[in-house]
């Protein structure tokens, strides 16, 4: 067999790399909310004829040329057992900017939330969510070990991944040290801590706050766990006495926005 040419094979290669550098949204939510995001870059977007016709208003202001696909072949690269709804969407990563601007303090007693090694996409997008209705400046999480966006990210975010802040870092005891350089609080939740979340909310006033979870099983790592500046847990009643990782952060979001209308 004939060796490829170099140029054939660095073409090869930048495709895979740019190929790595996209996602595909599916489903109406995701890409109807992708479609009306002006910071997003949108690359490719295939439809079937009902889904084109119920995303009208969003193909107009995406300024996207849809392709209209056979539902029974659909056209787009998707995993397969992906419910798109017949609507995909092939775009580029969203960047949110540095941490400092992100995150800077400003008015008020703002909260941010720190994901150590929550690697499942469904939690992830379900903590985007109660992110954007408690108003978090941001969602942390490292670049490794962690979920991605992907299609599955956004379709259970249901249109937050567009507006709620979703930021990877490389390191996230460094993040974590840099957020306290800011002035925020760091609070991990540990179901073993003494201090109850709202005891520990009562303790920081009006200073910013940073909620660390981790992920479901092995918690925090050792390291976040000492980057806090203290540990808490949610309170239980029942025998069971825990939550999964997106009911945590949405139970201790709902307490930090408490304490800020208190």
């Amino acid at each position: 067999m004939a060796k490829k040419p170099q140029w054939v094979i660095d073409k090869e290669r930048g495709r895979r790399a740019a190929a790595a550098d996209t996602l595909w949204l599916f489903g109406l939510h995701a890409v109807r909310d992708a479609l009306m995001n002006p910071a997003r870059e949108k690359l490719r977007l295939v439809v079937t004829r009902n889904a084109a016709d119920k995303l009208a208003e969003a193909i107009a202001a995406g300024g996207i040329a849809p392709e209209l696909s056979d539902p029974r072949k659909f056209a787009a690269p998707l995993e397969e057992g992906a419910v798109h709804q017949g609507a995909a969407l092939e775009v580029r990563p969203l960047d949110w900017g540095k941490l400092a601007d992100l995150c800077a303090p400003g008015d008020g007693a703002p909260v941010v939330v720190l994901l150590d090694r929550v690697s499942d996409p469904h939690n992830v997008g379900a903590i985007l969510r109660s992110a954007e209705v408690f108003g978090a400046r941001a969602v942390i999480a490292p670049h490794r070990h962690s979920a991605p966006e992907t299609g599955a990210l956004a379709k259970t975010a249901s249109g937050a991944l567009e507006r709620q802040p979703y930021l990877r870092v490389t390191n996230l005891a460094r993040t974590m040290a840099a957020l306290q350089d800011l002035g925020y609080v760091l609070i991990g939740l540990d179901g073993d801590a003494e201090v109850t979340i709202g005891a520990a909310l009562r303790e920081t006033t009006q200073r910013p706050v940073g909620l660390v979870l981790g992920a479901e099983g092995p918690g925090l790592r050792q390291l976040t766990r000492e980057s806090c500046d203290g540990l808490a847990k949610i309170p239980a009643q029942g025998a069971f006495g825990s939550l999964n990782v997106s009911n945590a952060a949405a139970v201790a979001l709902y307490a930090a926005s408490e304490r800020e209308a208190g």
